[in-house]
């Protein structure tokens, strides 16, 4: 009888241990940003962050654990105290894909703007402070905005984008250039055809009884299409996360 326990329960210890290296093997995936990439409540809906699309294009091995936020910039990321608990749980082997600018422009918003110093002195923390628990920081440029003055293409986020280029060439950080391959996603469907990107939604809709048209954040259809880019960004630069994509 003492056979059998013993049998039972070293039967149950490795159930356990293999429960707990499985799960020790996942890779998790955090995203830091704004609200472009964030969860969004129903209450908003069909408004959808291209982080809420990013989980089925992996198998189990990766877990999408999405912290970005409306209205954050680099420094209200960091004084909110959103970015340590993240520090604090991450291990050898994970990702966080750092996407900032929309929010770090509004240089006349208190506790938010950054000016271009700022910006990139955050960045360079985000990424040291990732790298010193052998995780794997991630750049990505600001997404452009639908913005157009008289059929000409605008763009409104003026130096960001280059210092997160620049940050991520003298640190030798991968980059996602979401700046650039949206702006070309734009531009080749033209002015009307990039609504069906953003968020518009015509009037009676429940959330939005007098309609909406959001030249910033995403349809579900647009969100989908960031994600879409993100992947390509991936393979682009041969990230370990490629032998995690789900195959077709």
């Amino acid at each position: 009888m003492k056979a059998f326990a013993l049998k039972g329960s070293l039967f149950s210890l490795l159930i356990l241990l293999s429960s707990f290296l499985l799960k020790k093997d996942k890779i998790t995936l955090y995203i830091i940003g704004d609200s472009t990439a964030a969860n969004k409540e129903a209450k908003f809906y069909p408004e959808t962050g291209w982080g809420m699309k990013l989980q089925n294009f992996f198998n189990n091995d990766v877990l999408i654990d999405n912290r970005a936020l409306n209205g954050r910039s680099t420094k209200s990321f960091l004084t909110e105290n959103r970015w340590q608990p993240i520090v604090d749980q991450l291990k050898a082997g994970d990702y966080v894909f750092i996407e900032f600018g929309h929010n770090d422009e509004k240089i006349n918003k208190p506790g938010t703007g950054t000016t271009l110093e700022e910006f990139k002195i955050n960045l360079i923390k985000y990424v040291n402070e990732t790298r010193s628990k052998k995780a794997n920081p991630i750049l990505l440029t600001p997404v452009m905005r639908r913005s157009f003055i008289n059929g000409v293409f605008q763009d409104s986020h003026v130096g960001y984008p280059a210092v997160t280029r620049r940050v991520a060439d003298s640190l030798n950080v991968p980059l996602i250039d979401m700046h650039k391959k949206t702006e070309r996603l734009i531009l080749s469907l033209g002015e009307e055809k990039a609504k069906s990107l953003f968020n518009y939604v015509d009037s009676g809709h429940v959330n939005y009884p007098k309609g909406k048209k959001d030249d910033t954040h995403f349809s579900p259809y647009g969100a989908q299409t960031m994600a879409e880019l993100v992947v390509e960004g991936i393979k682009e630069q041969k990230l370990g996360l490629i032998k995690k994509l789900k195959t077709k």
